[in-house]
């Protein structure tokens, strides 16, 4: 027996409701490009709307100009989708709750989890969402599952109840260290400051 092996997110489709307000929420809040349409194939009375979140990949809404938006908490249970989360620069992290608020949208404010900073909000369909904030980048040639399969590791021999930025910092400069050569026989912590 053999694994299907993925390699990455193709797309996430979700069930809208109007078309203006999908492109609304999509486009006009969270700015991710409106890149084609077309009938959703399965049910031809729907319509079928594609963004760019960024990446290349696909977030895809159907639509339907007989839905209306009802902003109603989507069910919490086994099997359901809690959320969705969106990886955002510092930048536009430290601006998002400002953002948010302009626009009347009820939010959690900044959550610190460790290796990353939250943000959580629902759209006008009721759906959660999160922007995210990595709180450190990859060494080039590697990338933020890495760090964090390292960080975890570290985390579990220290028995600390959760990845923290020494984990992170350390994770790095293991990284570093296995991926990247040097002249040197010893690379070990070194102090130049001390003279004795």
């Amino acid at each position: 027996m053999k694994k299907i092996q993925s390699q990455g997110i193709h797309h996430i489709t979700l069930i809208g409701a109007d078309r203006q307000t999908s492109i609304d929420f999509w486009e006009g809040l969270l700015g991710m490009p409106f890149v084609f349409e077309q009938p959703n194939l399965d049910v031809p009375e729907q319509n079928h709307l594609y963004f760019d979140p960024g990446d290349g990949r696909l977030i895809t809404i159907f639509t339907n100009e007989n839905w209306k938006p009802d902003p109603t908490p989507n069910p919490q249970g086994i099997g359901n989708l809690h959320h969705i989360a969106f990886n955002v620069s510092r930048a536009i992290f430290m601006q998002a709750a400002t953002r948010l608020a302009e626009r009347g949208v009820d939010h959690s404010g900044e959550v610190d989890r460790g290796f990353m900073d939250s943000l959580y909000f629902r759209d006008p369909l009721g759906q959660l969402y999160e922007l995210s904030s990595y709180k450190f980048d990859p060494p080039p040639g590697s990338s933020h599952a890495e760090v964090l399969l390292e960080a975890h590791k570290l985390r579990i021999e220290r028995g600390d109840y959760n990845i923290a930025e020494e984990h992170l910092a350390d994770a790095i400069e293991l990284i570093i260290e296995r991926n990247a050569g040097s002249l040197s026989e010893d690379r070990s912590s070194k102090n130049p400051y001390d003279l004795s």
